[in-house]
C-alpha cells in the first residue's frame, strides 16, 4: 500500500504543478498582443492540460480511491477533504473550458482576473493537506 500512497503523492504533485501554472499562462496569454505569442501560449496551454494536468488528475483520483478502499479509513475530515478535491476538479475543468476559449481567441477576462484566480488552488491545497495530516475531526 505504500507504493500506492507514493504514486498518489507523485500524481498530486504533478497535478498541482499544472494547476498552478495554467492560470499563469492565462495571465501571459491575456497580456500578449502579437499573433506569434498567442499561438505559442495556445500550444503550451493545450500540452499542459492534456499531457500533464489531466493524466495527473486521473492518477490522483485512481490512487486516492485505491488507498481509500485498501485502508478503509473515514471520518469527517475525509468528507471535508473530498469536498475540497471536488472543488479542485471543478477548477481543473474550468481551466480546460478557459483554455478552449483562449484557443478560439476569446479572452473573457483581463490578466488581473487570472492573477487572482491563480491563488484559489493554493487555498484548496492548504485545506487538503491540513485535513489529511491533522485529521481535526
Amino acid at each position: 500500500m505504500l507504493w500506492i500512497k507514493s504514486l498518489h503523492i507523485i500524481a498530486i504533485i504533478c497535478w498541482m504543478a499544472g494547476i498552478f501554472y495554467m492560470p499563469r499562462l492565462f495571465v501571459y496569454h491575456a497580456m500578449s498582443e502579437d499573433t506569434a505569442s498567442k499561438e505559442r501560449f495556445k500550444v503550451m496551454e493545450r500540452k499542459l492540460y492534456h499531457a500533464i494536468m489531466t493524466p495527473s488528475m486521473a492518477a490522483s483520483i485512481v490512487f486516492g480511491t485505491w488507498l481509500w478502499i485498501g485502508w478503509g479509513f473515514g471520518g469527517g475530515w475525509l468528507h471535508a477533504k473530498l469536498a475540497l478535491v471536488i472543488a479542485l476538479v471543478a477548477y481543473h475543468l474550468w481551466c480546460g473550458a478557459t483554455m478552449k476559449k483562449f484557443a478560439n481567441d476569446d479572452i473573457p477576462h483581463g490578466h488581473v482576473f487570472y492573477r487572482w484566480l491563480n491563488e484559489a488552488p493554493v487555498l484548496l491545497l492548504v485545506g487538503i493537506v491540513i485535513l489529511v495530516v491533522v485529521k481535526p475531526f
